[in-house]
């Protein structure tokens, strides 16, 4: 086995989901990402087909760090399959199939010095990709180099340059009254205030445009 290069870093990237959970009274914020962390059966940016067989295998054995609290992800690949400590940045703690599609989340490690780099980017709307760093051969098939049974994940770590063909992510403050959409650049009404437009007229909503911009403010401070 090898470790898998692509044409930028090492590794698979997806991009993610930045999502920041509004804190209890007293207690700081927590800062996650989820989204699309891996695509099988789809080739990539780099000419890779992760075969959706390969994936789950590759996937069963890392649940095992996830459940020990030990899948750690750095910022940028570094260039050996080990997880460098001192650069810890965030820990996985779910990965699941959708589809053809892994889904994950994890939990930023605000308390680190990447970590910090990392929720830093976050608060700025700067969009974040998430990469797969694995240990595996290739076989090149019909154009493609497909991914082999010998695949192992060694760590998902945060990188600016995904090659997975999905969309960048959205930044999200979960838990408050409005959400960002750093595609988009703007904020939208969350789902608290939008039962509430659902439920009086044009009129009222005009009214409480206010009170609805005070609660925002609030649950940023």
């Amino acid at each position: 086995m090898k470790l898998l290069v692509d044409e930028f870093n090492y590794g698979e990237a997806s991009p993610v989901n930045a999502v920041i959970t509004e804190a209890a009274e007293g207690k700081e914020k927590k800062y996650f990402i989820e989204g699309i962390w891996a695509q099988a059966e789809l080739k990539n940016r780099n000419g890779r087909v992760y075969p959706k067989n390969v994936m789950e295998k590759a996937l069963g054995k890392y649940q095992d760090l996830i459940t020990a609290k030990r899948a750690l992800g750095e910022m940028s690949h570094p260039d050996h399959p080990q997880v460098n400590l001192e650069r810890a940045s965030h820990l996985v703690e779910s990965l699941k199939f959708d589809g053809n599609n892994v889904v994950g989340r994890a939990r930023i490690l605000t308390h680190l010095p990447m970590g910090k780099i990392a929720k830093g980017l976050i608060d700025e709307g700067v969009p974040l990709g998430v990469s797969t760093r694995g240990l595996g051969s290739l076989v090149e098939k019909n154009g493609a180099k497909l991914v082999q049974d010998d695949f192992t994940i060694s760590a998902i770590d945060i990188v600016g340059d995904p090659s997975a063909p999905e969309a960048w992510m959205t930044a999200v403050m979960e838990g408050a009254e409005w959400v960002y959409n750093a595609s988009t650049g703007s904020w939208m009404i969350a789902e608290q205030v939008k039962h509430d437009v659902k439920t009086i007229n044009a009129k009222q909503v005009a009214n409480k445009q206010a009170q609805w911009f005070k609660k925002f403010l609030e649950s940023i401070e």
